[in-house]
C-alpha cells in the first residue's frame, strides 16, 4: 500500500544533510568517497528542497533544480523505516509535475551504479543514458 506524504518546501539544511548522511554514508564508504560540508553548503542554495512529511514526521527530502532542458532530482532521501511504501514514486510524481508546469520535458538525475534505487527509477521510467566513475546518469520525459 502507498503511503501519500506530505510535500513542502524546507529551508532546514540540518535536517537535510543529515538524512542525506544517514542513508549515503555506506556508498560513500564502499566507493571510498568522502562527503564535502563546504561543497554541500554551496550547492543548497542552489537548490529547490522539499521535505516529506507522515503524521508530522520528516521522513523524506526532494531536492530538485533545473535549466532549460530539465528538471534535475539532486537527492531523493527517503528514511530507511519509511523505504519501499511509495514516497520515492510521490516525490518523483511532484517533480514531474512541477516541470510540466513549467513547460520543462525531461526530468534528469543520476544515481551511484550500486545504489538499489535504480530499480525504483527505472519503475518509474528512467532510462541511463550514460555511466561513468560509478554513476548512471538517468533519464525520462516529462509525462
Amino acid at each position: 500500500m502507498d503511503i501519500t506524504p506530505i510535500i513542502r518546501p524546507t529551508n532546514d539544511k540540518a535536517f537535510a544533510e543529515n538524512i542525506i548522511l544517514q542513508n549515503m554514508s555506506a556508498y560513500y564508504k564502499q566507493l571510498d568517497m568522502r562527503w564535502d560540508t563546504a561543497l554541500f553548503d554551496k550547492q543548497w542554495g542552489e537548490l529547490d528542497s522539499y521535505e516529506l512529511v507522515i503524521n508530522a514526521s520528516r521522513v523524506g527530502l526532494l531536492c530538485i533544480n533545473h535549466d532549460e532542458n530539465a528538471y534535475y532530482i539532486r537527492e531523493l532521501q527517503i528514511a530507511p523505516l519509511w523505504q519501499r511504501q511509495g514516497l520515492g514514486s510521490a516525490a518523483i510524481r511532484y517533480t514531474n509535475e512541477i516541470a510540466q508546469q513549467s513547460g520543462i520535458r525531461l526530468l534528469r538525475l543520476r544515481v551511484f551504479c550500486i545504489n538499489p534505487a535504480i530499480a525504483l527509477y527505472e519503475r518509474m521510467g528512467f532510462r541511463v543514458r550514460k555511466t561513468e566513475g560509478g554513476t548512471h546518469y538517468m533519464e525520462r520525459s516529462v509525462l
